[in-house]
């Protein structure tokens, strides 16, 4: 059985997962972003591989309904995951085009000149009038990239201004552009095995004023395929988790630099699970060096 389906029979047994609709339901946690006090839930929705289905109308239904349940959260995408901004445009003209959603993109092209007109087809293929956030991926062409975006910001044409790297990559530069620029955000890898953000980049971010966002907090399910094969530790259920999947979220919101986790999924069931992290206890400094013990002996 697939290890996320299993798991979410798990859940069918406790009340961990929020009802949406419910107005008893507990509410999720929000956290604040530094440069403005705006708080942004803390599960939000990636869309790398994910929603990059093209024009094929069968595999977009469901990820409209994904979508749907973002409606006042993060979502984030770049023009590097092929059609997943127009999957997101076509998803958010059918959901009335939600105000409250956050929308995070990126620049992502080698030419500093050509980054304006890729910035634009991007908020075509959305749909937004302006993006509340925009990122320069990867550090591509991040001097001249930076610069447009920062005048778009100061320009009123954009809300907030970060960069991003992903699976550990030039931690080193990214740590000295922190340093010395005026962003809003930075995104970065980190979960439970790969901690590498946690000695210089997210205390760097709390001491600037950072928001963080984290990309890959499941590996890509490599994580979730990994612990499925054990059972679930009995000190899950003292953190409100009755799945890997939110053992491993709540370790990252945990963290008190960490303002949102994006993990990627198209199911609408899958969301549910994740968004229940957001919920209930999390982690104290103990129980995250407990959970990190357990996992390390695996």
């Amino acid at each position: 059985m697939d290890p996320r389906r299993r798991s979410l029979l798990a859940l069918a047994t406790v009340a961990a997962v929020p009802r949406m609709n419910n107005a008893h339901a507990v509410e999720p946690t929000t956290r604040a972003i530094p440069a403005s006090g705006e708080r942004l839930p803390v599960i939000g929705l990636g869309t790398w591989q994910t929603f990059d289905v093209g024009g094929d109308a069968g595999a977009r239904a469901p990820l409209r309904e994904v979508l749907k349940l973002f409606a006042k959260g993060v979502v984030d995408s770049s023009p590097m995951y092929g059609s997943s901004q127009s999957v997101i445009g076509y998803g958010l003209a059918k959901l009335g085009r939600p105000a409250a959603l956050f929308s995070a993109d990126k620049v992502w092209i080698s030419s500093g000149s050509r980054g304006p007109a890729q910035i634009e087809a991007s908020r075509q293929a959305w749909g937004v009038p302006r993006f509340d956030l925009l990122q320069v991926h990867n550090l591509l062409s991040w001097e001249l990239h930076l610069r447009t975006l920062l005048a778009m910001k100061a320009a009123g044409q954009l809300r907030y201004v970060g960069i991003t790297t992903s699976e550990g990559r030039r931690h080193g530069e990214f740590e000295r552009i922190m340093r010395a620029q005026p962003l809003d955000f930075v995104q970065v890898t980190y979960n439970i095995l790969d901690r590498e953000a946690e000695d210089r980049i997210l205390p760097l971010a709390r001491d600037r004023g950072m928001a963080v966002i984290v990309n890959r907090p499941f590996q890509q399910g490599d994580l979730i395929r990994k612990f499925a094969r054990y059972p679930l530790p009995g000190w899950a259920a003292e953190i409100g988790c009755a799945s890997w999947a939110q053992v491993l979220l709540k370790f990252i919101i945990s963290h008190p630099a960490v303002t949102c986790a994006i993990p990627t999924t198209t199911r609408v069931d899958h969301v549910q699970e994740n968004l229940a992290a957001s919920t209930g206890q999390l982690p104290d400094a103990a129980m995250r060096a407990r959970m990190i013990a357990h996992v390390e002996k695996l």
